[in-house]
């Protein structure tokens, strides 16, 4: 099996990549701020989940046909780029009322909507993929095992490395966002804000090459 200096090489690796500045840890600042904790905390779970599946798509081979195809990497692309702007515009839409994250009775939205959310966000994103596809393999010896199953295990570790990450972030962004929230005023421009980063983000994703 993976020798322990690998894991953690790749642990390493993978915590930097997680905590430097990117889409993922943009949307669950923004969703966290905006929305609160809860929302956060569930996006950056969503975002964890999309990364474990990327890994099963890298593992089974799945994501290198798939994106060996133009049609179906400009198709993926804009698929997460229309659903980031989705997001982008319910945020818009309802900013200052914190709509996404409250029912009409004001019960607050499910963990597992958020989730849900984060899940898409990342799972449709052909850019992530490709990261998978060529970030596992480094890692991975044919000499120690079966390479399929070293690959897993490194995508359960790179899952639960982002699960603390990002449901820290998303813990903190919603405890600073909770307190800004309470000034009506600043709460609007802080989902317009939001919104602006969604679509931001969707336009870089829909503009990026293979």
């Amino acid at each position: 099996m993976i020798s322990m200096e690998v894991l953690f090489a790749f642990l390493a690796a993978s915590v930097l990549i997680t905590i430097a500045p990117g889409p993922d840890n943009l949307m669950v600042l923004s969703v966290g701020i905006s929305r609160g904790r809860s929302a956060g905390i569930g996006f950056g779970l969503g975002c964890a989940l999309g990364c474990f599946t990327h890994t099963l798509w890298a593992t089974l081979g799945i994501g290198a046909v798939v994106l060996a195809s133009a049609t179906t990497f400009t198709t993926l692309k804009m698929a997460g780029a229309a659903y980031l702007v989705y997001i982008g515009v319910q945020a818009w839409r309802y900013a200052g009322t914190m709509a996404l994250t409250k029912l009409d009775d004001g019960s607050v939205e499910p963990l597992g909507v958020h989730v849900r959310r984060g899940f898409i966000a990342n799972v449709i994103n052909p850019k992530v993929a490709l990261f998978f596809i060529a970030f596992l393999p480094q890692f991975v010896d044919p000499a120690r095992g079966t390479v399929w199953i070293q690959m897993l295990l490194l995508g359960a570790l790179f899952a639960a490395q982002t699960v603390l990450i990002f449901g820290s972030l998303g813990w903190f962004a919603g405890s600073v966002g909770a307190r800004l929230q309470r000034q009506p005023r600043l709460a609007v421009w802080l989902d317009r804000g939001a919104a602006a980063i969604f679509f931001a983000l969707a336009l870089h994703l829909a503009t990026a090459g293979r």
